[in-house]
């Protein structure tokens, strides 16, 4: 069974959120932390806050679609719920690469 992924990504200051689907987060990370991502390189959005999993690619895409309409404010919640120190969780994926 295939695993989907709604992730949220920001920047070091924490001023931009970026929200995409991938059926891969590792890869996807690597792409967003060694900038062959265009919208994340420009706004350098390297630091993975959130992520949902999903086995049904429809659901992962209306999930996506959900949280692209939310306000700043209630991404922010559901970010802090898991993740209250706001951390890279993917901080450690990708060590001794010189990724941010």
């Amino acid at each position: 069974m295939r695993t989907f992924y709604v992730y949220i990504v920001s920047n070091f200051a924490r001023t931009v959120l970026y929200t995409g689907i991938t059926n891969n987060i590792e890869r996807r990370m690597y792409e967003h932390k060694s900038n062959t991502s265009n919208f994340t390189t420009r706004y350098k959005c390297h630091y993975l806050m959130y992520y949902e999993t999903f086995h049904n690619p429809l659901t992962a895409i209306a999930r996506e679609k959900q949280l692209k309409k939310w306000r700043r404010e209630w991404k922010i919640a559901a970010i802090r719920k898991d993740n209250p120190e706001m951390v890279d969780l993917a901080k450690d994926w990708f060590k001794g690469m010189g990724l941010p």
